[in-house]
């Protein structure tokens, strides 16, 4: 349990407990249950985007459910997506991009993506309200989880490109063993999807193997770069597998209309 909080509370604003020792071993521990934390996220975003849908206001929706995301994670994780993009799109050699990853200032090609995929996602999810607000909760429930996967993914199967960092004690205590909990973890949280719509748990099931695809190739895109991947890239395949999960729910339930 002490791990799970850890991971909720770092990689949220929601707060249960107060934690005074954080050890790399309670960080690495906490790898494996970052779906969980997905899931903590999906259903409060779940929750609020369709009582807001219910009111018959899609466009809403899609902004609400887009804010809801960064407002119970501060953003990390696009903050993550910008810096990322802004050093790996730079055109400089590794030590200078590095150091553009590092800097806590936004940059043209960052504040460009973050724009672009907010844009992505607000639109896909007021598609998706316009559609069923099934789909919408089913949406907006599954991909922070598929995300979150895909991040423990990019931890435990790409070298870290940095000699220290907050992402290198993560790094030092994921496994294949990890990943392979991660992935049995994102799978039990999402076969409750069964229950309401089989169309729903296959539709998960190729948003996951489409946040899968996008995931490695940034994080192997970021390998030919820097040697290897930050806690930035960890950020940024986070953000980018979300809007893929979406996308391809969207694409599922126009598809079944």
């Amino acid at each position: 349990m002490n791990s799970f909080l850890i991971g909720l509370q770092f990689l949220t604003r929601i707060f249960v407990v107060k934690q005074t020792v954080w050890t790399e071993e309670s960080f690495g521990e906490s790898v494996k249950y970052f779906p969980a934390v997905g899931a903590v996220l999906g259903l409060i975003c779940s929750g609020v985007v369709g009582a807001v849908n219910q009111l018959c206001l899609p466009t809403l929706s899609g902004a609400v459910g887009f804010a809801a995301l960064i407002v119970l994670t501060g953003g990390i994780h696009c903050d993550g997506l910008m810096d990322s993009v802004d050093g790996l799109f730079s055109g400089r050699e590794r030590e200078k991009i590095l150091l553009i990853m590092k800097d806590s200032r936004a940059g043209s090609f960052g504040v460009v993506a973050m724009i672009l995929v907010a844009a992505l996602e607000v639109s896909t999810l007021t598609e998706l309200a316009r559609l069923s607000t099934w789909w919408l909760c089913t949406a907006i429930y599954s991909a922070p989880i598929i995300a979150r996967l895909m991040m423990v993914v990019t931890i435990g199967a790409f070298p870290y490109a940095r000699p220290d960092g907050m992402g290198k004690a993560f790094a030092k205590f994921t496994t294949r063993r990890t990943i392979l909990f991660a992935a049995g973890e994102t799978l039990l949280l999402l076969l409750p999807l069964v229950v309401v719509s089989e169309m729903f748990f296959l539709s998960a099931v190729a948003a996951g193997v489409l946040a899968l695809i996008v995931a490695w190739r940034f994080a192997s895109f970021a390998v030919e770069k820097i040697g290897g991947v930050t806690g930035d890239i960890y950020g940024a395949v986070t953000t980018l597998a979300e809007l893929s999960a979406l996308i391809t729910f969207l694409l599922m339930a126009a598809a079944l209309r």
